[in-house]
């Protein structure tokens, strides 16, 4: 018995070193790749901190490249350990980040920000990760969780509480189609253009604020992983085991809300990862206990969101193909493959 305990260990052990080797290979492949093409050896020597075969490659990797590849994995790591908290809190598979609304909240809060500029001009927030739709997509998202943490108060049931996320959803969509129906045609390509998303929006200035944020709720969902060992098990089973349900629900609807609404604030609504990689992580790690799972979920979300920003590039030309758009093709084979293979060894 201990032996094969010791032999799953040392296995999943394995899976991560190989997740990590992984990473690290797309994460100097995505600073090789784009519309200049730059050898591997010459990414190493500029992240050595020497000069390669051009100077102006070093300016390339260091100011552009560099800031999109720690956006894409502090992204994907987000995106994918707010889907498992909200899939373990709500005991759903097909529970996402965004289920409790702070999507549409973010998409609400830009929608304003940009019918706001009808005297101003919409030129002045025409791109995507600039301070005013920054700070517009904060306040839409910690609104509509201000709401969902009042609700969380008075229902007890975490599944009527996924239906009122569900609605607040709803509702935040209706109120954005009703703003952008009376927008002019560049507001509304302004608005659209931010919903493609893109992990190339955050810049130097602001990637310190966006690491910060996404690490303590890196940090705060990993704190609770006992906590989703003890969710596993139902509610009624975890009550008897000494766990605060009220306490923990609002302590993960707010992580999932600070995570989800930092990478759509800062980068437009990414789709999908949240569903596909704590299935995905599943999976490959053969276990449910989130203090193992947690760590491959971080790396299998940082590495699918380097795989979709680099599929999204199309090699020698300017064009940028829509990230959100890349993500859900990549997301849903995974999502349909792990379904059919659960039934399958039914």
């Amino acid at each position: 018995m201990k032996s094969s305990q010791n032999a799953l260990v040392n296995a999943q052990m394995g899976l991560v070193l190989i997740l990590i080797a992984i990473l690290l290979m797309l994460f100097c492949l995505s600073l090789a790749t784009g519309s200049v093409s730059i050898p591997l050896q010459d990414v190493v020597t500029v992240l050595q901190g020497q000069s390669p075969q051009k100077a102006s490659w070093s300016a390339i990797i260091l100011q552009f490249r560099l800031p999109k590849a720690i956006t894409a994995m502090l992204a994907g790591s987000a995106l994918a350990v707010s889907g498992l908290q909200m899939q373990t809190l709500f005991q759903n598979p097909l529970a996402g980040p965004y289920v409790l609304g702070v999507s549409s909240g973010a998409s609400l809060g830009v929608a304003l920000a940009v019918l706001a500029t009808t005297v101003m001009g919409a030129q002045r927030i025409a791109l995507t990760g600039s301070g005013t739709t920054i700070i517009a997509a904060l306040l839409g998202a910690a609104g509509v969780m201000g709401c969902v943490v009042i609700a969380a108060n008075y229902v007890k049931n975490s599944v009527t509480l996924l239906v009122i996320g569900l609605l607040f959803g709803y509702l935040t969509s209706a109120v954005v189609n009703l703003l952008l129906y009376f927008s002019v045609p560049e507001q509304i390509q302004t608005y659209l253009i931010w919903t493609f998303g893109s992990f190339a929006t955050v810049t130097q200035r602001q990637l310190p604020l966006f690491l910060g944020l996404v690490l303590t709720g890196l940090a705060i969902a990993f704190s609770q992983s006992k906590s989703l060992n003890l969710l596993l098990l139902g509610e009624t089973q975890a009550r008897t085991l000494g766990l605060t349900l009220s306490r923990v629900r609002l302590l993960m609807i707010g992580n999932v809300s600070l995570l989800a609404g930092t990478v759509t604030a800062f980068c437009g609504p990414i789709a999908f990862l949240g569903i596909a990689v704590p299935h995905l992580g599943r999976s490959l790690l053969r276990s449910t206990d989130h203090r193992r799972l947690m760590p491959v979920v971080v790396l299998l979300g940082a590495i699918l969101a380097l795989i979709a920003d680099l599929v999204s590039q199309l090699p020698g030309r300017q064009t940028i193909l829509p990230l959100n758009s890349i993500t859900a093709l990549i997301g849903t084979p995974i999502v349909v493959w792990i379904i059919v293979r659960r039934q399958s060894h039914r």
